[in-house]
């Protein structure tokens, strides 16, 4: 353990060296030791993300094999969104293992560099002749192979960035203005080039991945609620404003009313219908009904609905308990990474903790109508190249930082 075992026992008030970050009542320096085995890295968190790949695979396949028979995807084969999904998971599994291979003090170099390449793609994805747009929103860029959304590389950008400019500021992070306003800023700039796509999901992602990075780094915990508040407030009149929106919440409040019903509530009441079909155990695997043409974007931001309706309450509470499974060890890896005085990296994983664990929360809510209806997808579960593979790439590096991890615990380096 080398130079380690000090440090760890100096963490602690009795040390006098409190770490420069939250972590959770939880005392490293109190475990008891015991021999290191030697997995490399955490092969429960690499299968659990495996069986909902594969599940979401089976689901994707399920939800759009009946798509081609609409006259809008008449030239499309059933096979045609199960293949396409299954390449985007190749490509992104071939980059979540080149993304393994870099340490995670090469990533810190990048984070500013990856921050701007964004900003860019998010510039570029405004201009008509580059950027594609689909039922009045403009978020992708052809790239032929697939169609790539700036607005995910954004997700993984500011999580990298966030991280990176708590380390550089963590000596003035009790000054909160000073700390904070920066980085606000930033995400005020990505904020205006995400609203005018718009993608209003994409960015409520964005800043709870960018203020829990901020809190979790330490910055002073009342002016942090504060700008919380702050923040509800903008997003609240960001949507009285916006009919569009507006609609959208009356729908949420209302999905049945006949003026909702067909119009902004549709999506809703049929999800809410796939999921009373399903009851307990499901009608079984293929057997939906609202897939075929009643339930709008089923194979994406509906996926849920399916799986409830085909897998009942029982498939519905499996794929909760995984998510939840999935946030609680990449937060715990996150938190071990700090302990061994990895900031960075611990701070890096935590933002991949919140971004997957609060994407699937939205999601599953607004499956459930316990939230207004949003563009978000179920992580690594819903058909969506870009996503895919930005998921799996912030995977990577969380994988990363459990290597290094293990690598300071056997006295190594990493």
């Amino acid at each position: 353990m080398g130079g380690l075992l000090p440090r760890l026992v100096g963490l602690g008030p009795a040390g006098g060296d409190g770490l420069p970050v939250r972590l959770s009542n939880r005392t490293y320096a109190g475990t008891r030791q015991g021999p290191v085995r030697e997995l490399g890295f955490d092969q429960p968190l690499l299968w659990v993300a495996v069986a909902l790949m594969a599940w979401g695979l089976v689901m994707v396949y399920s939800a759009s094999i009946a798509l081609p028979d609409n006259p809008r995807f008449a030239n499309y084969a059933h096979t045609h969104f199960v293949v396409r999904h299954g390449f985007s998971i190749l490509i992104g599994l071939v980059t979540a293992l080149m993304a393994f291979q870099f340490p995670l003090r090469t990533w810190e170099k990048l984070a500013p560099w990856l921050f701007a390449v964004a900003l860019l793609l998010l510039v570029l994805v405004l201009i008509p002749v580059i950027g594609k747009g689909v039922n009045g929103a403009r978020r992708w860029i052809p790239l032929g192979i697939m169609n790539f959304q700036p607005s995910e590389l954004a997700k993984l950008a500011v999580l990298l960035y966030a991280a990176d400019y708590m380390v550089r500021k963590m000596e003035v992070k009790e000054r909160f203005f000073r700390a904070v306003a920066p980085m606000a800023v930033a995400v005020g700039v990505v904020g205006m080039l995400l609203l005018a796509e718009p993608d209003m999901g994409a960015f409520m992602v964005i800043v709870v991945i960018a203020m829990g990075i901020l809190f979790l780094g330490g910055v002073n915990a009342r002016m942090f609620f504060l700008m919380a508040l702050v923040v509800v407030g903008a997003f609240a009149v960001m949507v009285m404003t916006s009919e569009f929106r507006r609609q959208r919440v009356f729908a949420y409040l209302d999905p049945w009313s006949m003026e909702h019903a067909l119009g902004k509530g549709y999506q809703l009441s049929h999800s809410l219908i796939a999921f009373g079909r399903g009851e307990i155990f499901g009608v079984g695997l293929g057997g939906s009904v609202e897939k075929l043409h009643w339930l709008p974007e089923a194979h994406t931001d509906f996926l849920l609905a399916v799986i409830g309706e085909e897998f009942g309450l029982i498939g519905v509470l499996v794929v909760i308990g995984l998510f939840l499974w999935l946030t609680r060890r990449i937060m715990h890896i996150g938190r071990q990474a700090i302990a061994l005085d990895q900031v960075f990296a611990g701070l890096v994983a935590q933002g991949v903790g919140l971004w997957m664990g609060f994407q699937a929360f939205i999601n599953i809510g607004v499956n459930l109508g316990a939230l207004p209806t949003k563009g978000l997808t179920l992580p690594l579960m819903s058909y969506g190249g870009s996503a895919i593979l930005l998921e799996l790439t912030a995977l990577a590096i969380v994988l990363r930082v459990d290597y290094e991890n293990r690598q300071l615990m056997k006295g190594g380096r990493s």
